[in-house]
């Protein structure tokens, strides 16, 4: 393919730009850091000019001089004109330090004066260009920048091979790029061997969905849906040029392509790519034609749709380049997707109809004969719309969520206005079926549309209901939809159950109050039952069981077995909101690992049958989080990362997702991408307004920091959190399971008595409640609490116990982290059986980030002991003043907060003057300092 000049990427191009190339910029800047030479190549279109120019812009700064050519097709036959722009301007400084001969033959070949030729002056011009670039190098390192090395001129690109393979030891680089069409091109091994020995080639493959995405909204197409998005990575293949042209061709369209139809393709991308279409015979086209309209065309399809010689007039699209040449596939496939779309945007309608009647008859599959059907119809057509209708049903069976949408629209488009169903109800079931594909844009486009003209009260609240869905964790914005969701609703109970169910999250997620929360979805079920609407009625059971199991109410399992009678409706059976979830939940927060893994799995499975986007992310993170409990950390980190993937390309259950997969990764992964992730769902929470994930991010934060060796930082999130689900209501200590880790954090900084506090607190609720496994993690915790004061033999033998407990619960890490907690008790080198324990455990676990915490910490030397003093006093004399008066409160049974108060000094303050305190006295906490005042009092 050719790129003209004109849709080449803009000349000024900054870093932030280079967006999904960051691995590979960074793998192209660490070669050039040291020195070496760099060979950017891919197909047209696919980035190499934006990487090159931002390479250089960044090593040109630091190089002595740049030296820069940027070769055209239309100018590739003139001699010497790419070595001229590289050497033109440095030519004055460089031809006196060049013998006669090459100086002469240099200056006639870039200013034209003369007949010079590599025929008659070969050898003198090699020599000169290669003595040119060494004389330049003796002032400091030179960078050449070469773009579009398949056009240069022959001459330029010999000489500048030549001198490129005899730079070895000089500060010469070279930057270039190629366009080539595979990793094993002929024209890529030639570019190659003209490059210097040792030359990093970098290849550029296509960016992925969620990078087309970025680069759409970084180039001002941010308000593309994602399903649109979603065709433009498909049409571009991936490659940001072509991407970048759609989504361009898009924003300036007046009206958006029908449902089913490829994208328009501009007439700047129609030109690039089929150039080579007037070569074909027109018969050869029209097969082509038909093949582009197919959903999957082989040559019986094209057969089957009048195409007689399809093998033929394919072989001769393949022949051009126009089709992929795979002899053992059965599917006609063009070369690049944007072939397809193109032709047939090319294509007068009239045509493109006949081809879509052709396949209308031809296609085996009821879908995609009803899909050509609808294409091939111009108007309303009441038995067209009925066969979509029922296509729609049909994909919906199959889990195809998406197809459905895309039927229920077109069956819409054909329903006349009088139809029954009615156009807005099929609109209104398309939209639907575009949320559980994940597709939230395209159904609150739909529902907003449908507003502007439904006037049946149903309808109107059908509408409202899927805006409202589509908000997500963001409902605060959507407000002012639920008054007049409810004058829309009237007296009828069906729709007000509708409503208040939705009013229902509403008082979880933006007034994070959950027996209000409570008290509308038990109003919701009641409403629904007495208008016989079975599905919400089920919904609302299992919302209101969920709130009660969160708020740890007495009657959360007596509704959980109301949500789970019969008769049940398989929509919700498996739905993220269902009574499914709702046992899972109470399951996982009732130490049954074993069955609630068994219960999410078997979940996760029918919802990908279905094709329901948001609940397979729901339920990857329950089956994550079910795993990360079971000390099974490995395989809960992919689990989460597969959810958060998920999750950011449909744009749905991101903050939840990425809270979800900071723990994992605070578990079993990479701290820093822990912590990383864990802020990012803070900001998310606190910016949706959404309590409840505020609670459980603030948690992931606070554990990862914790992991982190960041005691100070989990307390202060830990701190919110406590603060957080008071207010909301939140008893039950399963529900996020930071106190231990809050009454470990406290420790550590030197405050046992509120840690203490936090403990008996915590207790309390879990003895209510049954929590077995938090009762344990609690235990270990006050054990810290009792080495903290002195009393390690008590401290043994209640982490002893906690291990043992957790263990046959089935709770692996919190098991090996108490492990850990026995051996810093009582040893800390490497070998001993304690400290070997936890080593164990945790590698059983893939608990990577604390086995570095064990290695450090049982690896670490003993500090060399103090020398004995007579009397605590004495020891303080090496201290200075404020350390005295810190470590003196210390002594007293202060906590660093009380020490900071009566000293006027910060808390941070007390905690480094302490940290100082422990190096001069020789010794590890302030439970020393309290045994030196002890000894001190002894008679």
């Amino acid at each position: 393919m050719t790129v003209r000049r004109d849709f080449q990427e803009p000349a000024r191009c900054r870093p932030e730009l280079v967006i999904g190339r960051e691995e590979l910029f960074a793998d192209a800047r660490e070669h050039l850091a040291s020195g070496g030479s760099v060979l950017l190549h891919g197909p047209a279109g696919i980035g190499k000019s934006t990487i090159l120019r931002a390479l250089a812009e960044e090593y040109g700064a630091t190089a002595h001089t740049v030296l820069r050519c940027s070769a055209t097709e239309s100018e590739s036959h003139l001699p010497f004109l790419a070595l001229a722009d590289l050497l033109g301007l440095v030519l004055d400084d460089v031809s006196p330090r060049l013998p006669a001969a090459q100086r002469t033959a240099l200056e006639s070949a870039l200013t034209g004066r003369g007949e010079s030729s590599l025929q008659r002056d070969g050898l003198a011009l090699r020599l000169a260009v290669l003595s040119a670039l060494r004389a330049l190098a003796v002032h400091g390192p030179v960078l050449v920048v070469a773009d579009d090395l398949q056009w240069l001129d022959p001459a330029s690109a010999e000489l500048l091979g030549f001198a490129a393979r005899r730079l070895e030891g000089t500060p010469v680089q070279m930057l270039c790029a190629v366009r080539t069409e595979g990793q094993e091109s002929q024209e890529y091994d030639r570019q190659l061997r003209a490059c210097p020995p040792g030359t990093h080639a970098v290849r550029l493959g296509p960016l992925s969905r969620i990078q087309v995405a970025r680069l759409l909204d970084h180039r001002g197409h941010g308000g593309l849906s994602r399903s649109t998005v979603r065709e433009i990575h498909r049409t571009s293949g991936g490659n940001p040029l072509f991407a970048l042209e759609l989504g361009r061709a898009l924003a300036e369209s007046p009206t958006p392509p029908r449902p089913g139809e490829p994208l328009p393709v501009p007439t700047s991308l129609r030109a690039l790519v089929l150039s080579r279409l007037d070569m074909l015979s027109v018969e050869a086209r029209r097969t082509l034609l038909v093949a582009s309209a197919g959903a999957r065309p082989t040559p019986a399809l094209l057969h089957a749709a009048g195409r007689e010689n399809a093998e033929a007039e394919c072989a001769q699209a393949a022949e051009l380049g126009l089709l992929a040449t795979e002899p053992d596939a059965p599917a006609v496939r063009f070369a690049h997707p944007l072939i397809s779309a193109a032709l047939y945007a090319e294509t007068p309608a009239h045509e493109r109809r006949a081809a879509h009647a052709a396949l209308s008859t031809a296609a085996s599959d009821p879908i995609e004969r009803a899909r050509h059907l609808a294409l091939a119809t111009t108007g309303t057509d009441p038995e067209v719309a009925a066969r979509l209708a029922e296509a729609a049903a049909l994909a919906r069976d199959r889990g195809a969520p998406s197809v459905a949408a895309q039927l229920g629209l077109l069956a819409a488009r054909h329903t006349p206005a009088d139809g029954v169903p009615g156009q807005e109800e099929r609109r209104l079931a398309a939209a639907e079926d575009a949320i559980t594909a994940g597709e939230v844009d395209l159904a609150r486009d739909i529902a907003r549309e449908v507003l502007t003209r439904a006037t049946v009260p149903a309808d109107r609240v059908r509408a409202w209901i899927i805006v409202i869905d589509t908000a997500g964790h963001t409902m605060a914005e959507v407000d002012a939809v639920f008054p007049q969701a409810l004058a829309d609703a009237g007296e009828d109970p069906r729709l007000l159950a509708l409503v208040h169910y939705q009013l229902g999250w509403r008082a979880l997620i933006v007034e994070g109050d959950f027996t209000e929360a409570r008290e509308a979805a038990a109003h919701a079920a009641e409403l629904a039952a007495r208008g016989q609407d079975r599905r919400t009625e089920l919904l609302a059971l299992a919302f209101q069981a969920q709130t009660e199991t969160l708020m740890g109410h007495p009657e959360a399992p007596r509704t959980i077995k109301r949500a789970l009678k019969e008769p049940q409706d398989p929509r919700v059976a498996c739905h993220h909101n269902g009574a499914g979830s709702a046992r899972f939940r109470w399951l996982v927060m009732g130490d049954q690992l074993s069955e609630a893994r068994a219960t999410v799995t078997a979940l996760l499975r029918e919802v990908r049958r279905r094709g329901s986007v948001e609940s397979e992310v729901h339920f990857l993170r329950g089956l994550a989080e079910t795993e990360l409990r079971a000390g099974h950390c490995g395989r809960a980190l992919d689990l989460a990362r597969d959810s958060l993937r998920l999750a950011r390309d449909s744009g749905i259950g991101e903050t939840a997702s990425a809270m979800l997969t900071s723990l994992a990764e605070a578990s079993g992964g990479d701290v820093d991408r822990a912590l990383a992730l864990a802020r990012e769902a803070v900001e998310h929470a606190e910016e949706d307004g959404d309590q409840m994930y505020l609670s459980r991010a603030l948690g992931a934060l606070g554990y990862a920091q914790l992991v982190a060796g960041d005691p100070a930082g989990t307390v202060r999130s830990l701190r919110r959190v406590r603060s957080l689900e008071l207010g909301l209501g939140i008893t039950d200590p399963a529900r996020g399971r930071w106190h231990g880790d809050l009454a470990e954090a406290l420790v550590r900084i030197g405050e046992p008595a509120e840690a203490q506090d936090v403990i008996a607190v915590s207790r309390e609720h879990a003895l209510r409640l049954g929590r077995e496994s938090v009762l344990a993690v609690l235990d270990r915790s006050e054990a810290l609490v009792r080495a903290a004061r002195g009393d390690l033999e008590a401290a043994v033998a209640q982490l002893t116990s906690a291990q043992d407990r957790l263990g046959k619960l089935g709770y692996g890490l919190e098991e090996a982290r108490a492990a850990f907690a026995l051996a810093r008790l009582r040893g800390r080198r490497p070998g001993t059986p304690a400290g070997d324990e936890a080593v164990r455990m945790f590698r059983r676990c893939r608990a990577l980030p604390w086995l570095r915490q064990v290695d450090e910490v049982l690896t670490t030397p003993e500090p060399e002991p103090a020398p004995a003093v007579p009397d605590a006093q004495d020891a303080l004399e090496v201290l200075a003043a404020m350390e005295r008066q810190v470590a003196a409160l210390v002594m007293e049974g202060a906590t660093n907060r009380e020490i900071a108060a009566r000293l006027f000094i910060s808390v941070k303050t007390v905690e480094a003057t302490l940290t100082r305190v422990y190096r001069k006295l020789g010794i590890r906490s302030r439970v020393d300092i309290v045994r030196l005042a002890a000894g001190r009092r002894a008679p």
